[in-house]
């Protein structure tokens, strides 16, 4: 089994702690802080204040991604999908990929991967799996679809579709890292059948305010953020069937809730089929 793959439990006797620094601030953890939660610190706090200043509707945005993650999931589950590849998983969060996928069909299997230490410190949540699915986690890069395809193959069978998600991640790729070619690797790897989920900063949604917001999180972080137009958001999806109805802002896809509706949404979304 590859070096950092995690099949339904992560051992007591995993080592020494991952080393988390605290005096920069993760993106992952001000997610948190912008989701209300308890897994971040003061320098992550700062940075999030930074964002709200100019835009305080921060945190709705963040909880319309979220809520997206969970109507894709459960839109996918419903067409059949019984496999997640969940790439960027974040720290765990209410309705995570295989709580949603699990409550349609419990069979469900999950592999989240993330190469994250704080994520990796609280993995454990995210193996809580029902009795008949199962989920996994594997340690690693983005960058590296070959070691990552290799790893979740421990857990999904690669002949049967699989659904790939790709939420709040892409934009964390700048361009000279060929995110695109990252995105074809992984749907070259998966069969007809299978669907491709992506969430992604707009940088054509209130222009003025979202560049000075990535001017504040790049200057605060030592992940770099590059937000991207509608049009190069559906890029990604190319060769792909788009789901109904396309690329549109979070909030906008498969809405089931009159109260999300009035969510506004900063990332574009969308949903295809590998015919």
């Amino acid at each position: 089994m590859p070096e950092g793959f995690f099949r339904s439990a992560i051992p007591d006797d995993l080592g020494e702690p991952p080393q988390i620094d605290i005096s920069v601030a993760h993106i992952a953890r001000v997610y948190d802080y912008w989701l209300g939660g308890k897994d971040n610190f003061a320098v992550d706090r700062e940075v999030g204040d930074k964002v709200l200043q100019i835009h305080p509707e921060t945190a709705l945005s963040v909880r319309a991604n979220r809520a997206f993650l969970a109507r894709s999931v459960r839109y996918l589950a419903q067409a059949g999908i019984r496999q997640f590849l969940d790439l960027g998983t974040g720290l765990p969060s209410a309705n995570n990929t295989h709580e949603v996928a699990q409550a349609v069909a419990p069979e469900s299997r999950v592999v989240y991967v993330d190469n994250d230490p704080i994520v990796l410190a609280h993995a454990r949540v995210l193996l809580t799996s029902s009795p008949e699915g199962e989920t996994g986690y594997l340690d690693a890069d983005i960058k590296d679809p070959a070691a990552i395809l290799a790893g979740a193959r421990q857990l999904l069978d690669f002949t049967k579709p699989v659904g790939v998600m790709l939420v709040a991640v892409l934009h964390m790729l700048r361009d000279e890292e060929n995110p695109q070619a990252i995105v074809d690797e992984f749907m070259a790897a998966v069969p007809e059948g299978s669907f491709l989920v992506i969430s992604h900063l707009a940088s054509d949604v209130q222009q003025e305010t979202m560049a000075e917001m990535g001017r504040r999180l790049n200057s605060s972080m030592t992940q770099q953020f590059t937000m991207r137009t509608r049009e190069q958001v559906k890029g990604f999806f190319r060769g792909l069937t788009m789901v109904d109805p396309g690329v549109v802002l979070t909030h906008e896809w498969h809405q089931d809730s009159p109260d999300g509706e009035a969510t506004p949404g900063v990332l574009w979304a969308g949903v295809a089929r590998k015919e």
